[in-house]
């Protein structure tokens, strides 16, 4: 059952990749020519979020929920401050992205894609408590998408 879960997450998560890249003409909307470069530099920031995420997982990173066998939990750089950095990096390169584009059809995949996150997160530290004593603590402290001000 739980292989079928990490396939179905991943599956889903793919999907909405692929529809992303589509464009429905009826749902475009006027682009806010000022904000454009403001629009860009911050779904870099994105982008980037994602890359540091990656390189800070190492040998960890795997896009299935359920943490590898030989996994240790990463609790410092960005997941010092953010619990799953590479799904909040992922939304606001996208989000912001799909603001340049001047596509409300992208803005629904990525708000399909927040959605799809929060149920596949909630898995992942199902998976995470069950390897890691300690998890409870660090979800207690740390953001699940953008770091948390008030503890």
């Amino acid at each position: 059952m739980m292989a079928l879960k990490n396939y179905f997450y991943v599956g889903i998560q793919f999907l909405l990749f692929i529809a992303w890249l589509f464009e429905i003409e009826t749902l475009k909307f006027n682009r806010l020519e000022f904000f454009q470069p403001v629009f860009l530099v911050l779904s870099g920031i994105g982008f980037l979020i994602v890359l540091i995420s990656i390189l800070q997982l190492n040998t960890n990173l795997s896009p299935f929920p359920k943490p590898k066998e030989n996994a240790t939990l990463i609790t410092s750089g960005l997941f010092k401050y953010i619990r799953h950095p590479i799904y909040s990096g992922i939304l606001i390169f996208l989000f912001f992205l799909s603001l340049y584009f001047g596509s409300g059809y992208k803005i629904g995949i990525v708000f399909l894609l927040l959605i799809l996150f929060w149920f596949k997160s909630e898995y992942e530290e199902e998976q995470l408590c069950l390897k890691y004593p300690n998890y409870r603590d660090y979800r207690q402290n740390t953001g699940r998408f953008f770091p948390k001000f008030i503890h």
